[in-house]
């Protein structure tokens, strides 16, 4: 084994029962959502646990659910002395990896992304901004059709950059239509609009990104103690005040996860762990390269197959 990279989920990868198994057999757990509701000033963890599904999936409640059962999963594995040399998260995902490099508090890190998903969906109406899904295209390809969408139907550019033949556009939710329809006549294996209600990291999201500036304005911020890579830059960043304008950078621009994990990949990292829910990144690591070894913790089944994996390798 080389180097251990740990990465963090975005939003979508929320599912009500999560973290209830880890608190059933984790004191670490338990404080952990203790200490988010006492940030929030209501139970994410009940939302958690029971739901309902319609309350997880509002914007200001997903994200600090996501943060706090990633980071859950990040301190369970610590427990067990597995930790990594190198951290990245996907959007919300990046707070995560801040608080595992011991940039931000984690209590700082609940409230922010809480506050994050509030300002993200009040900088655009629901309804008048959206995100689509584009599978199979080169990024030039989709670049140039949202360009020529935006000229005539509104607002619309590629904002994360998955992996290799998977690439989202946002913005109005006209522009998204009309770039989605030319996507789908350029052969695009897929082009399907996500049910989400707000066009994230795109343009549009200025206003966001003006607020949440002073949000981290108000919280500590420290030099990261392990290297961290920023979705705004696809590079390692290290230094406080790097890393926070990135913060506010990349709120209203695009997630450039590829060159995140090419960046983990020159660093070292041929093994990655995704803790947190869901298993999208190691999704994405397939197609960016099948060489990487990715495994994911999101509950005590996933726990104990990450575990078995690293009995054996040390």
């Amino acid at each position: 084994m080389n180097k251990l990279a740990f990465v963090f989920p975005g939003q979508g990868a929320q599912a009500v029962g999560m973290g209830k198994d880890f608190c059933e057999k984790y004191d670490v757990a338990k404080r952990l959502f203790k200490e988010a509701d006492e940030a929030l000033g209501y139970s994410i963890q009940q939302m958690c646990f029971e739901g309902p599904a319609e309350d997880l999936k509002l914007t200001a409640n997903t994200q600090p659910a996501i943060l706090t059962m990633s980071v859950i999963s990040y301190a369970i594995l610590k427990e067990h002395g597995i930790e990594p040399e190198i951290v990245g998260g996907h959007s919300l995902g990046e707070y995560s990896a801040l608080v595992a490099a011991d940039v931000l508090n984690f209590q700082d890190a609940v409230s922010l992304v809480h506050k994050r998903g509030q300002y993200m969906q009040e900088a655009v109406p629901v309804g008048e901004g959206g995100m689509a899904a584009i599978i199979g295209l080169g990024d030039d390809v989709i670049a140039d059709a949202c360009a020529k969408a935006e000229k005539e139907a509104g607002v619309v550019q590629p904002v994360n950059f998955n992996c290799p033949g998977q690439t989202v556009i946002a913005g109005s939710t006209k522009g998204v239509e009309a770039a989605v329809e030319t996507l789908k006549a350029a052969g695009a294996k897929k082009a399907v609009i996500l049910p989400v209600s707000a066009p994230f990291h795109s343009t549009l999201m200025q206003p966001a990104a003006v607020k949440l500036a002073a949000e981290l304005d108000k919280v500590e911020i420290r030099d990261a103690k392990t290297p961290v890579v920023s979705n705004y830059t696809g590079a390692i960043e290290q230094k406080a005040d790097e890393i926070k304008a990135n913060l506010v950078a990349q709120a209203d621009h695009p997630v450039k996860w590829i060159a995140c994990v090419k960046a983990m990949q020159d660093f070292g990292a041929d093994t990655f762990v995704e803790a947190g829910p869901g298993k999208t990144l190691c999704g994405f690591n397939k197609r960016i390269d099948r060489s990487l070894t990715s495994m994911n913790v999101e509950n005590l089944e996933t726990l104990q197959k990450t575990l078995d994996y690293f009995k054996e390798v040390r």
